[in-house]
């Protein structure tokens, strides 16, 4: 282990993870055995998702959070896929909303009722067709509402507006081998990925451009992992020649060398990498192995920090991470995952030990709510927003998710056949190919100003709140 042994101080230095009580956890699930690295578990306030064994087709278990203990085998299922479901991702902007990508080659999307499901769900919103070979990664936009990225093993990336069923933009040329992931950067103006031929690369999906590429990022051969982390650097995790597991962080402005490289060990499964942009802690998962490492990236070198680690006695077949605003704040809880072993899901509690009953603002600083920051045609037009954030003081309260309403745009305003694709190119999505006339833009950019405004009158008497809210605890305590 080459960890500096100095003694930093850092509040995280003494995170520690703990398993939940047995009855706790979700149990007798049947997790998917097919043998592609994908985290096989997605969880959000609402629901836990995890891609199970099906007979004839593909399949994943959606259950509420609160229902725990032993899953009836008989328990319905998500299951409109001809083939295994490889990768599944909760809406960012909607709890009810998920999408799934598929050995069929597709990529679909469902609404799941508020209360779980009571039957098998077979019926998604909506199918989206593009991709020749199996779909094994979709992640959504982080701050555009329907927008969704999906890559197949045909080595393409495709951008889809979900609200519409339409392909915005199709990126084949990019890689030249198996993508491995892909990963937004925090505004969703750019992506980064990790592919087969070792190169990691940062691409701008509107233009269809690369702004950055690394060769040779990580020289083993074994699947490499890219994230953009939120001041716009990029952690890799791999392997070296020597197959010693590697974690490495890199300036995109300059990717000659890393500006970290850590060696870990040697065993062989994939590390994935979890951030939290909050706390700047990236947790890696071992896909086999038993053990959750933590590091904190800080500006100063060395700029990983190992922090702890956090083993158990049953090695992980795939892991989901709760997203902030999901996460107990009174109990000083910064991240929670959903541990898959073979027959069930074991949640893992990373807490912060803390005297105080107050909240903690040190560590919840505002986070990502879930409100989209922008609509997808205003995100096809050029603009970028970053996350609309929430402070978690009041305890995260999820509000009503509207449902997915998917309009075949071009059914309505072209005069082709609903079944052919729409092209690829950006100019087929702009916002005003859906409005009859000047006076429905008109219309638009009105409602939009005015939504802009109260967005802004929200952020404003949300700050008005929390100040007050600091002169009463100063009043309560004496300090004033």
């Amino acid at each position: 282990m080459s960890f500096r042994k100095v003694v930093r101080q850092s509040k995280f230095r003494h995170v520690f993870g703990q398993p939940v009580k047995n009855d706790q956890c979700y149990e007798d699930i049947r997790v998917s055995r097919v043998t592609w690295d994908s985290t096989f578990c997605a969880v959000n306030p609402k629901f836990l998702a995890v891609i199970v064994e099906a007979s004839g087709g593909g399949a994943f278990l959606v259950l509420p959070l609160s229902k725990t203990g032993r899953i009836d085998k008989a328990y319905p299922t998500v299951c409109g896929h001809t083939g295994p479901v490889l990768d599944i991702d909760w809406c960012p902007h909607n709890d009810s909303v998920i999408a799934s990508g598929s050995e069929d080659c597709t990529v679909m999307v469902w609404q799941i009722p508020e209360n779980g499901l009571t039957e098998p769900l077979t019926e998604p919103v909506v199918v989206l067709e593009g991709h020749t070979k199996r779909v094994g990664i979709v992640t959504w936009h982080p701050t555009a509402r329907n927008v969704l990225l999906s890559a197949g093993c045909d080595n393409v990336v495709l951008i889809w507006n979900v609200g519409t069923a339409e392909e915005l933009y199709r990126l084949d040329s990019q890689h030249p081998d198996l993508i491995y992931n892909v990963s937004w950067n925090r505004d969703g103006s750019l992506f980064c990925s990790a592919c087969k031929d070792k190169s990691v690369r940062v691409i701008d999906p509107r233009r269809g451009t690369l702004v950055a590429e690394r060769e040779k990022a990580h020289e083993g051969a074994r699947p490499m992992r890219a994230i953009f982390l939120a001041d716009g650097k990029v952690f890799t995790t791999g392997f070296s020649r020597m197959s010693e597991r590697q974690l490495a962080l890199w300036d995109p402005e300059n990717l000659e060398e890393p500006m970290a490289l850590q060696e870990l060990d040697s065993s062989n499964g994939a590390l994935l990498p979890f951030y939290d942009p909050d706390t700047s802690v990236v947790y890696a998962c071992g896909k086999g192995d038993s053990s959750i490492r933590y590091f904190e990236i800080t500006d100063e070198p060395p700029y990983i920090h190992f922090l702890n680690t956090f083993t158990s006695k049953e090695p992980q077949r795939g892991m989901g991470s709760m997203p902030k605003r999901g996460l107990e704040v009174s109990k000083c809880e910064i991240a929670r995952f959903y541990k898959l072993h073979e027959r069930k899901c074991e949640p893992i509690v990373m807490t912060v030990p803390r005297k105080s009953d107050l909240f903690q603002d040190d560590l919840y600083p505002d986070t990502a709510g879930p409100e989209a920051a922008l609509e997808a045609e205003e995100w096809v037009s050029g603009q970028d927003a970053a996350p609309i954030l929430i402070s978690l003081r009041e305890a995260y309260v999820p509000s009503k998710p509207r449902d997915l309403k998917v309009s075949r745009r071009n059914v309505l305003s072209d005069s082709r056949p609903a079944a052919a694709p729409s092209p690829a190119c950006p100019a087929a999505a702009a916002p005003s190919s859906s409005l009859s006339g000047a006076g429905e833009a008109g219309k638009l950019e009105e409602v939009m100003r005015e939504l802009r405004a109260l967005r802004a009158l929200v952020k404003e008497q949300g700050e008005r709140i929390g100040r007050l809210e600091e002169q009463l605890g100063r009043l309560e305590n004496g300090d004033a």
